[in-house]
């Protein structure tokens, strides 16, 4: 199991990593094509999304590899999971269940995380 956690601890930091990089490097005008609720926030807020994605993906990781505060890792899973509450609210209030679904792929690994890396397999 410990290895399970491992590996979704690093598809969900990839994923969440290029997400960060991908919102918080890009202009609005270039995330608006793909990207239609980004008309709901300003560029800062979109940025600062970004941002939470970018760090969330980090704490998924660095803690556990480096032995610095490794209770970072879980608290980093459900900061992201959280996160995807906000996003699936925002995708419900747009009547997107096409993004909803995805905002729940991601958020079910992230609470398997926190729920292992809390519980029974710790670091």
């Amino acid at each position: 199991m410990n290895v399970f956690l491992w590996i979704l601890q690093a598809l969900l930091a990839a994923v969440f990593g290029l997400a960060g990089v991908m919102h918080a490097g890009r202009p609005r005008e270039k995330l608006r094509p793909m990207l239609p609720w980004v008309e709901d926030f300003t560029p800062t807020q979109i940025r600062l999304i970004g941002m939470v994605e970018l760090l969330g993906a980090l704490g998924l990781l660095l803690p556990a590899v480096t032995g610095i505060a490794p209770i970072l890792t879980p608290l980093a899973a459900i900061g992201l999971a959280i996160t995807m509450l906000g996003a699936a609210a925002t995708h419900a209030r747009r009547k997107e269940p096409s993004a909803i679904a995805v905002n729940v792929v991601l958020l079910a690994p992230a609470a398997v995380i926190a729920w292992g890396r809390f519980g029974p397999y710790p670091f």
